[in-house]
């Protein structure tokens, strides 16, 4: 008998990231057309839950690594009836989210990093790339998920190397100036297009 005909000793498949993981990640909001406006809440951004918990149903995407492409699906709190906890929560992940997104360190209280965890609206969320710290949950049936419950910021050690890219405004402060020597211009390809060298 080959493989093909036997399962018992098939490996489980949770397809799940490993808890903790490190990702570059692109928030986009899938609409759930609630307003209100007294609350900011404009754009069809939010979702009204059955419960008349308010949130917004997050598709994050790992945008490069090991994962790319892969998406896990957050719900980030507005507001519970059940008490202050969620709402909580959600503004704590935001704001993790645009100081990983905007390079500002937690701890940061100038002018700057104040103006830069501000938001207009929910649109200003909508595309944001960040660090986030993949966590383990569970579903409506009880099985495993990965979910996204905080951003990784510039105090982290690994957050340069994460975000692959240059410093931002947190960072720009205290970095030095050791930039790479440029390097040579690629020798363009015939038969492409001049924008596409």
């Amino acid at each position: 008998m080959g493989s093909w005909n036997d399962f018992n000793d098939a490996q489980s498949n949770t397809n799940l990231i490993p808890k903790g993981t490190l990702a570059k990640v692109r928030l986009t909001i899938r609409p759930g057309g609630f307003d209100d406006a007294s609350q900011g809440w404009t754009g069809g951004y939010a979702t009204r839950g059955s419960t008349g918990a308010v949130y917004l149903n997050g598709e994050f995407t790992v945008t490069e690594g090991q994962y790319a492409r892969r998406k896990i699906f957050t719900l980030i709190g507005l507001y519970s009836p059940k008490g202050p906890d969620w709402t909580n929560m959600g503004r704590s992940l935001v704001r993790g989210m645009l100081n990983s997104a905007r390079g500002i360190s937690d701890k940061d209280m100038s002018a700057e990093a104040q103006a830069a965890r501000r938001i207009s609206g929910f649109a200003d969320l909508d595309g944001i790339e960040f660090i986030a710290r993949i966590d383990i949950g569970t579903d409506a049936s009880g099985d495993d998920k990965n979910e996204i419950r905080s951003a990784v910021t510039p105090d982290h050690r690994d957050y340069a190397q994460a975000m692959g890219a240059a410093p931002s405004l947190g960072q720009q402060q205290s970095a030095t100036n050791t930039a790479p020597a440029p390097q040579p211009a690629a020798a363009p390809v015939p038969g492409r297009p001049a924008w596409a060298q």
